[in-house]
């Protein structure tokens, strides 16, 4: 027996998990392509993943769905792009920083103007988030 059909006989003998399916799911399978045919398939599958595009390819309609839990695919690219640009022209977490080791040595002096500007760096913050969530689809609104 080769190795190869011992390791898969190995998976195929395993109990499956609670629910019926393995949780590691299949052994992946392998291909080599040209350098042309690899190109040529870059082509086509415009923003979808390779795998996703093959799959498609080769089952048509009947190819499933794969997604690990937690992964989005971007509904808004704009509002990502625009959140992204925010976080990137500015220096939030480097504030963020100095502002709790401010606090952890009781160096912040606490006025209302100080207050008045975190409230108003929370309210920022908080809008990014919804930005972020929106353009990953995980939440309604104008741009999800």
């Amino acid at each position: 027996m080769s190795n190869l059909s011992h390791n898969f006989n190995k998976f195929a003998n395993r109990p499956a998990s609670r629910n019926g399916e393995d949780a590691e799911g299949p052994p992946p399978f392998s291909i080599r392509f040209t350098f042309e045919e690899r190109a040529r398939l870059d082509d086509e599958r415009g923003r979808r993943t390779l795998a996703a595009h093959i799959r498609e390819r080769l089952f048509g309609k009947d190819a499933g769905f794969r997604r690990k839990p937690g992964n989005s695919q971007i509904k808004d690219a704009a509002a990502l792009g625009r959140v992204l640009g925010a976080l990137g022209a500015s220096r939030l977490s480097s504030n963020l920083n100095q502002l709790a080791k401010a606090v952890h040595m009781g160096t912040l002096p606490v006025t209302p103007e100080t207050e008045a500007d975190l409230i108003e760096a929370c309210r920022e913050i908080q809008e990014i988030r919804l930005d972020l969530l929106r353009a990953l689809g995980k939440l309604g609104g104008p741009s999800g």
